[in-house]
C-alpha cells in the first residue's frame, strides 16, 4: 500500500484560458478511501487521470508513495482503475476479464486461477466465472470491473464514478459493498463522483472541487458542519443548506422578526471586508417552527410587539416522507423572493398554502461573507 501527494499538480489544456485542475494538494494516506466531488468541469476527473497518468501534469508533482510518477507511463504508477463503462471484453468469460492483466503480465496460469478465485468469493461472483458479459446485470458487470482491479494487488485504486451507469437502488447498495470492500482488502482508493450523497457516505475524507481549485479537503461529518464557504455549504448536504443574505444590526443580525447573535469577531471580519449584510446558512433540520399559538423562543426577541419571532415562510410544497416531512416554501428577505425548506415531523406537516415562521436551532448557525463567500469565525 502506499499514500498519494498532490503536491500543487496543475493541468492546462492547449489552448484553455486557466488551468483544469489549478495547483491541487492533497495528501492521501495509507489504506485511505479519498473522494473526489463536485459540478461538471470542476477538475474532479482530470485530477484521478493526472494521478493515473492519463493525462499531463503541466506544474508541480504527484508520488505514490516516495516515488515521484509525475511523468511516469501509466504502466509504471502500479495502480489499478475502475471506469463508469465497465470496460469489458465481451467475447471473455468473467474469470477471463478478471485475469486479463495478469495474463498480459505474464503470470502463470495456476495463479491467476487462484487469484481470480479469491477475488470472485470476495464479490460474490463465484458462481459468474464462466458467463459472458452480456448475460450479467449492470451491478454484476461492475463488480466484475472491480474484481480485475483486486486481482492485480496494486498500489492504489482509481475509480472514475463507477456506479452512474447504475439504478438509484443498486448504486446503494453497491457502493455500500465498495466501501466495504476497500476497508477490507485496506488499498488507497481515489474515488470521483458528481454525487454528494455517494461522497458523504464512502469516503473517509472528501474534496471538493470547483472551476479546477480545491475548496475544502476534510472528514465527512466536519465538512458537514463546519463548510469553509459558501459553495461547499451550499453543495454539501441533501436538501442543501439554506442559505440567506440578512442584514447586520446591534448585536448581531436580524432574521425576520428576530435578532440573532453573532460573534463579534464575525462581524468584525464582515466590517474588515465592507460588508453590510452577510450570508448565513442553516440546514434544514435545524430550523425549528415558533408556535404561534404559545410562547415565542425564549431567545429570541419579538422584532415588533404584534408580530411572532423568527422568519416568515410561505409552504409551497410538502414531501411527506413517513418519519420525516421536508417543507418547501419561500420567504422575503433582504434580496426578494428566498426559497427554503424545513425539516418538519412526519406527523406534523403544515398544509400547503399556509405560513410557518421558523428561527435556527441555538448554535447551528452558519455565518459567511457576502463578498468573498468565506466563512466567519464562529
Amino acid at each position: 500500500m502506499a499514500t498519494v501527494t498532490f503536491d500543487k499538480a496543475t493541468r492546462v489544456y492547449p489552448g484553455a484560458e486557466k488551468p483544469a485542475v489549478d495547483q491541487l494538494e492533497i495528501e492521501i494516506e495509507d489504506g485511505e478511501f479519498l473522494v473526489l466531488v463536485g459540478p461538471s468541469g470542476c477538475g474532479k476527473s482530470t485530477s484521478l487521470r493526472m494521478l493515473a497518468g492519463l493525462e499531463d501534469v503541466n506544474g508541480g508533482a504527484i508520488r505514490i508513495g516516495e516515488r515521484d510518477v509525475t511523468h511516469l507511463p501509466p504502466k509504471d504508477r502500479d495502480i489499478a482503475m475502475v471506469f463508469q463503462n465497465y470496460a469489458l471484453y465481451p467475447h471473455m468469460t468473467v474469470a477471463d476479464n478478471m485475469g486479463f492483466a495478469l495474463k498480459i503480465a505474464g503470470v502463470n496460469k495456476s495463479e491467476i486461477r487462484k487469484k481470480v478465485e479469491e477475488a470472485a468469493k470476495i464479490l460474490d461472483l463465484t458462481e459468474y466465472l464462466d458467463r459472458k458479459p452480456k448475460a450479467l446485470s449492470g451491478g454484476q458487470r461492475q463488480r466484475v470491473a472491480m474484481g480485475r482491479a483486486i486481482v492485480r494487488e496494486p498500489q492504489v485504486f482509481l475509480m472514475d464514478e463507477p456506479l452512474s451507469n447504475l439504478d438509484a437502488k443498486l448504486r446503494v447498495s453497491t457502493r455500500t459493498q465498495i466501501a466495504s470492500l476497500q476497508r477490507r482488502l485496506g488499498i488507497t482508493t481515489v474515488y470521483v463522483t458528481h454525487d454528494q450523497v455517494e461522497a458523504m457516505t464512502m469516503g473517509d475524507r472528501v474534496a471538493v472541487l470547483k472551476d479546477g481549485l480545491l475548496q475544502q479537503v476534510d472528514s465527512p461529518r466536519h465538512m458537514y458542519d463546519r463548510p469553509a464557504n459558501l459553495f461547499v455549504a451550499g453543495f454539501i448536504g441533501s436538501p442543501a443548506m439554506n442559505l440567506i443574505e440578512v442584514p447586520i444590526t446591534d448585536g448581531g443580525v436580524r432574521f425576520g422578526n428576530s435578532v440573532l447573535p453573532v460573534s463579534r469577531e464575525a462581524l468584525s471580519q464582515a466590517a474588515d471586508k465592507g460588508d453590510t449584510t452577510v450570508t448565513v446558512g442553516v440546514r434544514p433540520e435545524h430550523l425549528d417552527v415558533v408556535e404561534l399559538n404559545g410562547d415565542t423562543a425564549a431567545s429570541l426577541a419579538k422584532g415588533a410587539a404584534d408580530a411572532p419571532a423568527g422568519l416568515p415562510v410561505s409552504v409551497n410544497v410538502v414531501e411527506e416522507l413517513g418519519a420525516d416531512g421536508f417543507v418547501y416554501g419561500s420567504a422575503e428577505v433582504a434580496g426578494g423572493h428566498k426559497d427554503l425548506v424545513v425539516r418538519v415531523g412526519g406527523r406534523s406537516v403544515p398544509e400547503k398554502g399556509s405560513e410557518l415562521h421558523v428561527v435556527p436551532r441555538p448554535g447551528e448557525l452558519h455565518v459567511f461573507s457576502t463578498s468573498t463567500g468565506e466563512r466567519l469565525a464562529d
